[in-house]
Order: C-alpha cells, then structure tokens, then sequence
C-alpha cells in the first residue's frame, strides 16, 4: 500500500477511525508512530496526508488488532486514468486476478464483452459483485497511490454493443485491439486517453476483428507467442503507456 484510502462514508470531519488490514500495515509495515504522517486519500476523490492520533493495540491468538485514528487533510489531485479497456473476460480466477492490476495501471472505465470465445459460465461468477470486486479496484488504487475507482460494466452482446453504443460512448478515444495478425507498425505516439480491445483466451473471431477495425481501431501485437489474457492485458498497457501523449 503506497496509499492508504478511506471511503467517503469512513470519514468523519476530516478523522478516521479504523482497524483491520490497512491499520495493520501502518503498524507493521510502515512502523508508523502517533505523530508521523502517511499518504491517504478518498476513493474517487483527492490525495493528500494523515498525521496519525491514536494506536491501540488488542491481543488476539490470531495476531495484534490495531485501531488507528487518523487525522486527514485531502486537497491534491490524483492521477486520471489515461485509458479504458473493452474486455472479453478470462476465467474468474484470472479475472479476480487482474483487476487490482487494471486499477494500479490507470484504466478508467472496465466494459466486460461477451465474445464468441468468452465462456458462457463467467457471466454468473461472484466475482462480478461489486461487494467483491471493489475491494480489489480499490487495493490496486492503494498500490499505485491513485484515488479514481474504474467503473465495470457488463455488454454480453458485442457486436450490438459496438455497433450501437461505442461511438456514443467514446466518440474522440484513440482505439487499439490486441490481434497478433496483421498488425499495424505504428510510428508517431498515441493521442488522447486510449481505448484497448482485449480479446478472449481463444483469441477474437476474424468476424470480431473486422467489426473493430471498422470502428476504428488499431491491430497491435505483442509477437508471436500466445499469452495468458492476464499478461498480455498488462504488457499491453504498459507498452502503451509509454508510447501514448496526453491530450
């Protein structure tokens, strides 16, 4: 945890109050005294710092309890997301996974597609409650310091979705499909806040690929070798990140 973020509803008139797996790091990892200050922000809000009021400790035979009282000061700005991803989902395990990695990389909005190749089960996999899925978005933030939640949203139906409502949606992003056929060599950096196609564990349908080279997008690849959808979704952004300008 590079940052420690609270919820909205955790802060009282500028104090929180808390226990549990972030009052243990501040304890044990950070080693962290009443009157040092640490990095915090709001999720969904602004950054800033805590100076550290109250540690109690209360034994367990599982292990220390901590409660901490915070005393926080927010008014900086965190990082925007620079990129939103249209993913055809992987296995839950994988998925679970990714997401704190997709929240620490940047991506603002996560829409999961229902592609040829996505197997049915996902769709009613408990991974896709937001009781489970938004601790994890909101550990990934915590890890790279950042406050602004992804949002998820679900299109089981791809091709209406990118018919119907990509251009409404993204009408000025600069769009990119992982395919690792016919891929354009792209020489001059990206523009603007990015939008990247992710397909599949099977890969996207030649069908598939069509109806986003129609809508603009741009084929990249990461060579020949076939990747886990976890690791290619993450060399991709990082590779992308890096040729992408802002603006």
């Amino acid at each position: 945890m590079n940052r420690i973020l609270f919820e909205k509803f955790e802060i009282n008139d500028g104090v929180a109050e808390f226990s549990g797996e972030r009052a243990a790091h501040i304890v044990e990892v950070l080693h962290s005294q009443v009157g040092d200050t640490i990095k915090t922000g709001e999720v969904d809000g602004k950054i800033g710092t805590g100076v550290v009021k109250k540690i109690e400790v209360q034994e367990s035979k599982e292990g220390n309890i901590y409660t901490i009282k915070l005393e926080l000061e927010h008014n900086g700005e965190s990082l925007k997301p620079w990129v939103d991803l249209i993913l055809a989902p992987p296995r839950p395990r994988v998925f679970k996974r990714l997401l704190p990695q997709l929240a620490a990389m940047g991506v603002g909005d996560i829409i999961l597609v229902g592609a040829k190749k996505v197997e049915k089960a996902f769709w009613g996999a408990t991974i896709l409650k937001e009781d489970n899925y938004h601790p994890l978005l909101v550990d990934g933030l915590m890890q790279s310091g950042t406050t602004i939640l992804p949002r998820l949203e679900l299109r089981r139906n791809f091709v209406k979705f990118i018919k119907e409502e990509l251009d409404s949606l993204y009408p000025n992003s600069t769009r990119v499909v992982a395919h690792p056929y016919d891929a354009e060599l792209i020489t001059a950096p990206l523009k603007g806040r990015l939008l990247l196609a992710i397909g599949p564990e099977g890969g996207w349908t030649n069908e598939e690929v069509e109806l986003l080279k129609s809508k603009g997008f741009l084929c990249r690849s990461l060579g020949g070798r076939i990747l886990r959808t976890d690791t290619a979704t993450i060399a991709l952004l990082a590779k992308l990140n890096n040729e992408t300008e802002e603006g």
